[in-house]
């Protein structure tokens, strides 16, 4: 479902320059990379600004990366394991420590990692296909109010979690979940929360503080304005 092998790039206005000769011993072993944007910090401006970007991207979706990896490092049964089938097997993992390591850090990579190729400039968003808003409307009864709903979900969301879009057993389904789990994790989350995401909110702190500070609410208004519909219509396709 997602290309997280990728290696990280600077952006430089609407270029990605690789930078040479970055990659530690440790990096090149690594079994996941930080993914690059495919937007510029920048470019979604104002409504997340490139300060967020620049940290939420590059320091904390990079952390749960190095703990994730750390984790697996011992792991050579996990070896070569894509992170979609990770988010599945967390539940069945014995070892305690590992299965929190799962869970945060690889639930971490997982929903950041979505989280970005759910967003794109504005002029570049799209808006929902004729086959999506049909089956908004009939899950919702119009898309204002699926996106009522779902800044609803995000805001009772307490502490820090996601909202998330879901397809379930053929209906769209609006779903929130705490701190890194998603609703690929089988066997953490509850069954009712389980489904393919088609779009997802990160409603951590640390998304949107620097720039609306406690206003969670303005930052869900705001955030509409990025919303990558494209990518939405072909999740839904599949």
């Amino acid at each position: 479902m997602l290309d997280i092998h990728r290696r990280t790039f600077i952006k430089l206005g609407t270029a990605a320059v690789a930078l040479p000769g970055t990659l530690s011993a440790a990096e090149k072993t690594a079994q996941f990379t930080l993914p690059d944007l495919t937007y510029a910090a920048d470019a979604l401006e104002p409504h997340i600004d490139a300060r967020t970007m620049g940290i939420h991207h590059g320091k904390h979706h990079a952390a749960y990366i190095a703990k994730l990896n750390e984790a697996l490092q011992a792991r050579a049964d996990l070896a070569g394991t894509s992170l979609d089938a990770l988010q599945g097997k967390i539940s069945a993992v014995s070892d305690e420590t590992l299965k929190a390591a799962l869970r945060n850090n690889g639930g971490g990579h997982w929903n950041h990692s979505f989280f970005w190729s759910t967003m794109a400039p504005s002029q570049e968003a799209g808006k929902p296909g004729e086959k999506l808003l049909a089956a908004i409307n009939t899950a919702f009864g119009s898309l204002d109010e699926f996106k009522k709903l779902f800044a609803e979900a995000a805001m009772k969301r307490f502490g820090s979690g996601w909202a998330w879009l879901i397809s379930q057993n053929g209906k769209l389904k609006i779903v929130s979940t705490a701190n890194q789990d998603n609703p690929l994790m089988s066997g953490i989350v509850a069954a009712n929360e389980l489904g393919p995401p088609l779009l997802a909110l990160d409603v951590w702190e640390h998304a949107y503080y620097l720039h609306y500070q406690n206003r969670r609410a303005d930052y869900i208004t705001a955030w509409w304005n990025v919303v990558n519909w494209n990518a939405v219509n072909k999740r839904f396709a599949v």
